[in-house]
């Protein structure tokens, strides 16, 4: 079963929806912040994902065709059948999004997509450099159980990441509230990936932000606190290498310090970033533990607890996300 892939389809619009919001955030006739450095080295980061992908797409395919002879139903592929895949894909995509910002090792390659410290739609296009050789793509497995083909499955992920390509920017400030209560949108996705302490792991989705308030990591933007993009120490590079490996490259490191202690890496692995075997953690809960001890009057505000859980985090120099 062939499908075409939506990425490689899109690449002219891209090109050139980022020349015109380039063009667009120098000449002051839209909002936004572009470097020269950053958007490049972003740039060959989509580029480098595509080749990537392209050679261990086998990877994945062979992995979720391992379940392909148990499946339940023989699904057809038609319209209905798309629309049926792509919502269900895409709430596979936010379990699958939330792990790979709670879980250490998933982490380790979706850092890279949230290394700028600038956005817009050169940020969309810095992707990983891992395909799927993390393995996270085995959480499509319940897809392929109930008849939907990993190729069918695939090609409603690319569409799903062509969406997602848009919400990239300051550009856009908000939509209809409609549309802001179903979709995902410019203004949720700056929250995910804002370091600020409220909006740290909040709002996952891919294309319907329904998936955040059904299931509790739902973060309205403040106009009163803006986000500031990042990650937890800037990382201050530019070099495609680093960038894409970096994040795999300090787990490795944290494991080489920890010396022969085996139950360490496996900790260091599976428990959050910023988690640490010494309990000096600087995970999100303790830095938003942090921000509240200097401001308790914003508990309970979006994002926040109701109280300080006069829990000190034991890391108080971390005071942003990763």
């Amino acid at each position: 079963m062939e499908f075409a892939k939506p990425t490689l389809i899109a690449i002219p619009f891209f090109i050139l929806t980022v020349a015109l919001e380039w063009w667009a955030v120098k000449t002051k006739r839209a909002a936004g912040r572009y470097d020269t450095k950053d958007a490049i080295t972003s740039l060959a980061m989509g580029l480098g994902s595509v080749a990537v992908d392209t050679v261990f797409a086998f990877v994945g395919t062979y992995l979720l065709m391992l379940f392909w002879p148990h499946h339940l139903f023989e699904i057809p592929v038609t319209w209905w059948s798309f629309l049926l895949v792509f919502v269900g894909y895409d709430l596979i995509y936010y379990w699958k999004h939330r792990l790979a910002h709670t879980v250490r090792w998933w982490w380790s390659e979706h850092v890279t997509h949230h290394s700028s410290t600038h956005y817009n739609l050169t940020t969309a296009l810095r992707q990983p450099w891992f395909g799927p050789l993390t393995g996270l793509v085995i959480i499509s497995a319940p897809l392929v159980l109930l008849g939907f083909h990993p190729a069918f499955i695939a090609f409603s992920a690319g569409v799903n990441l062509v969406y997602q390509y848009w919400i990239h920017t300051e550009a856009i400030r908000k939509l209809p509230s409609w549309f802001e209560a179903v979709m995902n949108t410019p203004s949720h996705h700056r929250v995910h990936h804002a370091t600020n302490a409220r909006y740290l792991d909040a709002n996952y989705a891919g294309v319907f932000i329904v998936w955040d308030r059904i299931f509790g990591s739902f973060v309205p933007e403040l106009e009163h606190d803006r986000p500031v993009y990042g990650i937890v120490t800037p990382l201050g590079k530019h070099n495609p290498l680093i960038v894409a490996y970096h994040g795999l490259f300090e787990l490795l490191r944290d494991c080489w310090n920890d010396g022969p202690r085996p139950w360490r890496w496996v900790g260091r692995f599976i428990n959050k970033p910023g988690w640490s075997p010494d309990g000096k953690h600087s995970r999100s809960q303790e830095i938003k533990e942090v921000y509240l001890a200097a401001h308790p009057d914003q508990a309970g505000t979006p994002g926040l607890p109701s109280r300080h859980l006069k829990t000190p985090a034991t890391n108080p120099a971390a005071v942003a996300a990763e």
